[in-house]
């Protein structure tokens, strides 16, 4: 006997089949980016403005030379310059040490000039290192990247208004609002529980009203799970692991997956693909990202808005102190 779950899935299925159902719309992580980018660059200059020439400040703080870090941090520091923030990479060698590392954060979180400080993960070490002691080193005013104990704490009580997001789900909800579609009273399914991606989109769906199922690799019966999602955000890190006859018909999929797959048609051999098999999707979901182009691109945009954030509560803070 088939679940009522099943049931309505296969008769999803037969409902596409049968009326050649269109292709999806795709959410373009680039443009929204763009229109993030734009905004950003005007609180900026309004900030100038009004302060003498004040800007905000970042820091990015790598241990070692992975060459994925320094794209990582290459995008990120244009994406600065662009706006108007100003940024600055410290480079530690991979021989640090902790204690270096963590004299390293705290003195940046005594600088008055930086309004955010990101620690470039993974460490790129040849020391044994903690992580979470060093990210929940970073203060908490100046954790853009919202990995500390106390920013996940905050996003996890439902106070949004008093903490950063982390800057992938903060991404993903901006283009789930790009689509129109409404996440009060929704059911959300996240795969993934990771404290970068998965945890903390599960609490920004939850407090943005939706119903929310979090999967991951003990979930037995995954496919059933997406099928009953309006909106599905995916971060497994398991290439095209999501087909797309699993998807229930219109349904707004978030794919943050980035995975590379051999391709001999490609200079480098291989091609980029994301968490979710995009053919297949695309014939059933009503909204869909594309990797590349989708969720990175707001990604770096995000983390751009904590930073103008920052930047704006320390002006606050330095009012009201006079």
């Amino acid at each position: 006997m088939f679940s009522l779950a099943s049931r309505s899935l296969r008769l999803s299925v037969a409902g596409c089949q049968a009326s050649r159902c269109s292709l999806a719309t795709v959410i373009s992580g680039s443009k929204t980016s763009k229109l993030v980018r734009e905004r950003l660059k005007n609180d900026v200059e309004k900030m100038r403005n009004q302060f003498s020439g004040f800007r905000p400040g970042l820091v990015v703080l790598q241990v070692g030379d992975r060459d994925d870090s320094n794209l990582y941090i290459s995008s990120k520091l244009k994406a600065a310059a662009e706006i108007g923030i100003e940024a600055k990479h410290i480079r530690l060698p991979s021989s640090a040490t902790q204690e270096e590392v963590l004299q390293s954060v705290m003195a940046v979180n005594q600088n008055p000039a930086v309004h955010g400080l990101i620690v470039q993960l993974p460490l790129d070490s040849a020391h044994k290192m903690d992580t979470d002691l060093i990210t929940n080193t970073v203060s908490s005013d100046k954790d853009v990247d919202g990995l500390s104990c106390i920013n996940a704490g905050k996003l996890s009580r439902g106070d949004l208004s008093d903490c950063f997001i982390p800057c992938t789900p903060n991404g993903c909800m901006e283009l789930i609002r790009q689509t129109g579609v409404s996440v009060a009273g929704k059911h959300a399914v996240v795969i993934g529980r990771s404290k970068i991606v998965g945890a903390p989109m599960r609490d920004l769906l939850l407090w943005r009203h939706a119903t929310v199922t979090t999967c991951h690799s003990k979930t037995q019966d995954l496919p059933e799970q997406v099928g009953r999602a309006d909106i599905l955000v995916v971060g497994a890190g398991r290439a095209e692991m999501v087909r797309g006859e699993w998807l229930k018909v219109g349904a707004v999929v978030i794919d943050c997956g980035i995975n590379h797959l051999p391709d001999e048609t490609k200079a480098s051999g291989k091609r980029v693909v994301g968490d979710v098999h995009y053919a297949s999707a695309n014939q059933r979901a009503g909204f869909l990202t594309p990797v590349p182009g989708g969720v990175g691109p707001m990604t770096v945009a995000m983390l751009m808005e904590n930073t103008v954030q920052s930047a704006q509560r320390f002006l606050l803070r330095s009012q009201s102190l006079r």
